[in-house]
């Protein structure tokens, strides 16, 4: 199989818009705004030049403002939104009405073409999120009777095998069946490494195959994949507004008035006209509307390539603000099931024999602590003989014969039930134990533990920078364990022994006073804290739907890191937005205010100084597409 290099694949999959792309954004309507422009532009030139007549420049001028004016009065009667339609239309007006043909005629074909370009590249953005997120294949090669078929992805039906080679996108949600390989799961997950898969693992729509061959038995198409709900969910969070994108909206709601009691005093003082149509255009307040949705679109894009869903701009701002940081233990700031964290051998026994003797007679156990210490001798590459007899005493430990002799593992009160010796040790209040003993002699003792992730204490370490003043854990395990785990993660305060509605009423504690709080839960049994808190964040939701559902924030895996990832695409993202406002408003605008009440420029000028707001605004705001997020220093070997 041929290897196909990652960073290739990556770059395929996070492309810009091509040239092919971009076409296509060119539909018919707009190849009509183009003629109308250009035909408008035309007029003027005509009539400046004295070819055509005033009532054909008139009539133009109608045609081309006829769009603006509608969308003006719609915008104002259905929504009471005030943009530049609506001040481009008066300007426009009264220059006729003042006689500034040229001037008013000029005016709107600029506008016109600033207009064209803010909603082209508008559009633009939206599609380069589309191909940053990457896209799925519209065929699927399937095995079918009369041998391997490629079919277009609505006809796959589920169960039927796809067959997925090297540098080839899986087509649909399902398990590996036959074959191994590499995947770059980039595109759901946001792992920067690929993961290994074999039989039984699970693969999603939009993933790479780069090394290797997959037979993947099918079991979500179309809209049903993770893929599918993950692109649904980016495209309509911007619907769920910021709350200083509401902000934006109500104070262009109010401009208009005190924009023309301004005018109406600037007209009584000067009576100078061009005066008044120039003020008009540096009064628009249409980058106020554009400041934060591109922002947000950009945001939410960015945050789906590295795995982390937000449902809305609104959880985005509150994510940027959030004082206090509520964690779940299990499963969030630990693995989320036990380890074997100890060996204590008695005697001459050897650490790989004690692994042996007790993986052998739990291998047939369902228990999580017998997976724990089957999966750890397995890691050590012990071989592990088939136990001859099995018995489970339920809430004791396990009985078995391996190799003729007798083998007991368990709790201490079942090796004294079967009068075997333990010898005398300290007790591990957060830990459970199971001992092993063989032919009624204890040879060893086995430690298990819930442990801390690995990432758990820098991505803590991350957030407290980001400026969270407050970490603290909840949890239902008991209070010696949540006390150990979080001394070592240096959290502020522990709750411990909590059931759901205890972690609410946590939750509600810590609101108080208008502190923001965001809880990190598993998105399921921490339900009713994340639904409570300000900001409820799920981890490792891939492939749940439950989970992504549940909460605000989404994580796609269980890297506990990308809640610090998270943080830091929000603030940058608030940040951004009060850029905007600022510079790409405020300041460009008053400067365009003083130049025209000191006559340093015309009409004709503003209009052109007027698109440069729109351009610094759509470039800082699609700079958060390329945002860099942090990387973990490289250990040693």
């Amino acid at each position: 199989m041929p290897n196909v290099p990652s960073d290739a694949v990556r770059a395929a999959s996070t492309s810009p818009p091509s040239d092919s792309a971009m076409a296509k954004l060119m539909t018919t309507a707009r190849w009509i705004e183009v003629a109308r422009i250009v035909g408008v532009g035309v007029v003027v030139l005509l009539y400046r030049s004295g070819i055509v007549a005033l009532p054909v420049l008139i009539g133009a001028v109608v045609i081309g403002l006829y769009p603006l004016a509608k969308v003006a009065l719609l915008d104002l009667v259905r929504e009471r939104k005030i943009g530049t339609e609506v001040f481009v239309t008066i300007a426009t007006v009264i220059a006729m009405l003042g006689r500034e043909y040229i001037a008013g005629a000029v005016l709107m074909v600029i506008i016109l073409i600033a207009e064209f370009i803010a909603e082209l590249n508008t559009e633009r953005a939206r599609a380069s999120i589309k191909a940053l997120i990457g896209s799925v294949p519209q065929t699927a090669l399937v095995r079918r009777d009369g041998g391997d078929v490629q079919v277009p992805l609505p006809e796959v039906r589920l169960g039927e095998i796809v067959l997925v080679r090297a540098g080839e996108k899986i087509p649909v949600d399902g398990i590996v069946r036959s074959g191994e390989a590499s995947v770059n799961q980039a595109p759901i997950t946001g792992e920067s490494m690929p993961q290994e898969k074999v039989p039984g693992a699970t693969v999603f729509a939009g993933t790479v195959v780069e090394l290797g061959a997959l037979d993947v038995e099918t079991q979500k198409v179309g809209g049903d994949t993770m893929f599918a709900r993950i692109v649904a969910l980016v495209e309509t969070a911007e619907e769920s507004q910021a709350p200083v994108q509401r902000l934006a909206d109500r104070v262009a709601a109010w401009l208009i008035p005190v924009v023309l009691v301004f005018l109406l005093a600037v007209w009584f003082i000067t009576h100078d006209l061009r005066m008044i149509i120039t003020l008009l255009i540096f009064t628009s307040p249409a980058e106020l509307g554009l400041a934060t949705p591109l922002v947000v679109i950009a945001a939410i894009a960015r945050a789906a390539r590295a795995g982390i869903l937000l449902k809305g701009g609104i959880y985005l701002e509150q994510l940027a603000k959030i004082q206090v940081l509520a964690f779940d233990k299990t499963g969030t700031l630990t693995v989320g099931r036990p380890t074997v964290v100890r060996v204590e051998l008695f005697g001459e026994t050897t650490e790989p024999e004690l692994l042996q003797i007790a993986a052998a007679a739990e291998r047939r156990s369902s228990h999580p602590l017998a997976n724990a210490i089957v999966e750890r001798a397995e890691a050590m590459g012990t071989n592990i003989p088939e136990p001859t007899e099995f018995e489970v005493i339920r809430g004791r430990g396990v009985r078995a014969e391996i190799d003729g002799k007798a083998v007991l593992a368990g709790n201490a009160a079942f090796l004294a039930d079967n009068n075997v010796t333990v010898p005398m040790r300290a007790a591990d209040d957060d830990q459970s134990l199971v001992f092993v003993a063989i032919e009624a002699r204890a040879i060893g003792v086995l430690h298990l533990a819930d442990p801390i992730r690995a990432d758990a204490k820098a991505a803590i370490a991350r957030l407290r920078a980001s400026g969270i003043q407050r970490i603290v854990m909840l949890t239902g395990d008991n209070a010696a364990t949540a006390q150990r785990i979080g001394a070592e993660l240096g959290v502020d305060a522990v709750e411990a022994d909590l059931l759901p509605d205890a972690k609410v009423a946590a939750i509600k504690r810590l609101q108080v006073g208008g502190r923001l709080v965001a809880m990190v839960g598993d998105g399921i049994n921490d339900a009713p804290a994340l639904a409570t808190a300000d900001v409820g964040i799920a981890m490792g939701v891939a492939g749940t739907q439950a989970a992504i559902e549940a909460a605000d924030v989404a994580l796609m895996t269980d890297d506990i890191g990308k809640i610090a990832d998270a943080r830091d695409i929000a603030q940058r993202a608030y940040r951004t937005i009060r850029q905007n406002l600022f510079v790409g408003v405020g300041v460009v605008h008053i400067l365009g205010i003083m130049a025209a009440l000191l006559k340093l420029i015309g009409p004709v000028q503003a209009a052109m100084i007027h698109l440069g707001p729109d351009i610094l605004v759509f470039l800082n705001s699609v700079r958060l597409l390329r945002m860099r997020l942090y990387e973990a220093p490289a250990t040693a070997n």
